[in-house]
């Protein structure tokens, strides 16, 4: 089943008198939405009390959980202390995650500095081995690593590049963040072929379990020449991507994925239009 959902807490969560993150999946299931991405973008500060707390309460209201990695996780870097960090923060988020009883966890490429991003890649997939080794040394094989398409043209993380990874190890299923891809691409995501042509790459260099069950992170960004600048709302018609073209691939195509909204506290409200959008095409209530 295809789950739709939001990173964090919206704005409207807090208003409507929200005080922990322990109550948003009830507020989200309420909504009619069933996924959470729970955020650790600046550290993994939840306590085993609180995730586990977390997944009781998810559970209980059939909402997905994953989580989103620490943000200056870096598997690219040739400098063995950021990779010893990153391996450390990959942990902490796969434990905080196995509380929880998610089994997704979104992770960053990093940026490539003073070497190529051929060189990067190579040292992105040591990195990943590695974390992947690690989780299992820690009977933690559970947990699903995402690793994401990024926004800014000097980061890794092209569409390309993340299949490469992915290509490692099929217990890797990539984060296809079409609002990043978007903006790297400064605008090139407009028909329903543009988006039809990533799912192909996905499926053609992946196969068809990973191109029908991909993580995917969904919202209007405003770009410059560099690639990602901000993320806005689906208020923000100038700036794109438009969800509708994508719905109709995902209704043809019958694929599944766990479709999480970053818009700019708005990501239910966007994350329950999606949803909509969705359920026209697909002739069905989900």
């Amino acid at each position: 089943m295809i789950r739709f959902g939001s990173a964090g807490n919206p704005d409207a969560f807090y208003e409507q008198g929200g005080k922990s993150s322990l109550e948003t999946p009830k507020w989200l299931a309420d909504m009619g939405l069933s996924a959470y991405e729970y955020q650790c973008g600046k550290g993994v500060k939840i306590s085993e009390e609180s995730a586990k707390k977390l997944g009781i309460n998810a559970k209980a209201y059939d909402v997905a959980l994953s989580i989103h990695a620490p943000y200056y996780t870096n598997i690219s870097s040739n400098e063995q202390e950021r990779i010893d960090k990153t391996i450390d923060y990959i942990m902490q988020t796969a434990i905080a995650a196995n509380c929880m009883g998610a089994q997704r966890i979104v992770v960053h490429m990093g940026a490539a500095k003073n070497i190529t991003r051929k060189e990067a890649m190579e040292i992105s997939k040591s990195t990943m081995n590695l974390a992947l080794k690690t989780l299992e040394e820690n009977k933690l094989s559970n947990i699903i690593i995402c690793p994401e398409t990024m926004g800014k043209i000097n980061q890794m993380g092209t569409l390309d590049e993340v299949m490469e990874l992915c290509k490692i190890d099929e217990r890797l299923i990539p984060t296809i963040d079409f609002g990043h891809l978007n903006s790297r691409n400064l605008g090139a995501l407009k028909s329903e072929n543009d988006f039809d042509e990533v799912i192909s790459t996905i499926e053609n260099k992946l196969g068809n379990y990973r191109a029908k069950n991909f993580h995917c992170h969904f919202s209007r960004i405003e770009f410059t020449k560099s690639g990602e600048k901000k993320h806005l709302t689906f208020e923000d018609k100038e700036w794109g991507p438009d969800f509708a073209p994508l719905s109709k691939v995902l209704a043809k195509r019958g694929l599944t994925p766990t479709i999480i909204c970053e818009s700019a506290g708005t990501q239910a409200v966007d994350a329950l239009a999606m949803k909509r959008m969705f359920e026209m095409e697909e002739g069905v209530i989900i």
